[in-house]
């Protein structure tokens, strides 16, 4: 058989790497224009602005943290990060907000995204987008509650489109199996890593009773309570979730809930994941490992939760004509 060419064998690398970074781009379009201080000249303090306003609304009330943080994943996993979530709706258009899976998103994370909007506004009109406000305000709720400090990369625009059609099947749910959790992830340009690590936005927080019910009454037939929860823990989710009863709200992590940290590892390792694409992290041989790891240092979880959330930041970011920045983070301009 001949020998191919130098020649020929070069433009078949070339043509491969081509190819690659076209399915690169797909996977994250816009994300190439991100970059760390992107409003050095256009609004240098503006992460002063956004830390101070979110602080204050964290001191008000510690469901700031786990509501900024939610939202901010609900917005990066539909359209990506492109502060579509943040649209109300309006007679003509049912938006994301409205979804059925994004009822539950508290009122505490849209106040301060609009708070912190108002403040940046005032200083820089016009200036800094709300994908970029929310995604500062989540980094700082998140190192505010004890979690890791990280950079920022910076130059979202605003998507021009919101719609609760555009919801469904693109979020992770609690009674997901590893490899529907894994696909979701996939599907955004994630992986099983950033599945464990970003997994720890459930230290801080609450879930509904519906969330996680059945994991108390109606598990499988002959067995109505989930053989993983640990026993003594699932009595006392029985007490605030009255088989039939309201559908409350209950403190994603027991043990610490006001502080955004890798305890909630460690619950899992004491079957005491509330929902249960939690402790599936633990009973699952491909992600335990990690868990083990992540449980056993602060260090481990700081790193790796900094680096997937860096990740989900780039995920369907808006540029060029794609997007624009808002004047008022709740209605298209």
């Amino acid at each position: 058989m001949a020998r191919p060419s130098s020649t020929s064998s070069t433009a078949s690398s070339l043509a491969a790497l081509v190819v690659a970074f076209a399915v690169a781009s797909l996977a994250q379009p816009g994300a190439a224009d991100l970059k760390l201080n992107y409003y050095a000249s256009t609004c240098s303090n503006v992460e002063t602005i956004v830390r101070g306003v979110v602080q204050q609304r964290v001191q008000a009330t510690i469901r700031t943290v786990g509501s900024t943080v939610r939202l901010f994943f609900h917005d990066c996993f539909v359209e990506g990060c492109d502060g579509s979530v943040l649209i109300e709706s309006t007679p003509g258009n049912q938006a994301e907000k409205d979804a059925s899976d994004n009822k539950s998103l508290a009122s505490e994370g849209f106040d301060t995204v609009r708070s912190v909007k108002a403040a940046v506004e005032a200083a820089c009109p016009g200036t800094v987008s709300c994908a970029d406000v929310l995604a500062l305000a989540t980094r700082d709720a998140i190192s505010m509650s004890g979690g890791p400090f990280f950079q920022v990369e910076l130059g979202r625009l605003d998507g021009l489109n919101s719609t609760a059609s555009s919801v469904p099947g693109q979020l992770p749910e609690p009674n997901q199996t590893m490899d529907q959790l894994l696909a979701v992830f996939k599907a955004h340009g994630l992986n099983m890593s950033d599945l464990v690590a970003l997994s720890a936005a459930h230290s801080v927080g609450l879930a509904h009773c519906s969330k996680f019910a059945n994991r108390l009454y109606s598990f499988q037939p002959g067995q109505p309570t989930d053989p993983t929860l640990n026993p003594k823990y699932a009595r006392f989710l029985e007490s605030k979730c009255p088989n039939g009863g309201a559908d409350n709200l209950v403190l994603l992590d027991q043990s610490s809930p006001a502080q955004f940290d890798n305890q909630y590892y460690r619950n899992l390792q004491d079957g005491g994941g509330l929902l249960g694409s939690d402790e599936l992290l633990y009973t699952d041989n491909r992600t335990r490992a990690m868990v083990d790891s992540l449980a056993n240092s602060t260090d481990a979880f700081y790193k790796a939760f900094a680096d997937a959330i860096v990740r989900l930041g780039r995920v369907g970011v808006k540029s060029g004509r794609r997007g624009n920045i808002r004047k008022q983070c709740d209605v298209f301009n």
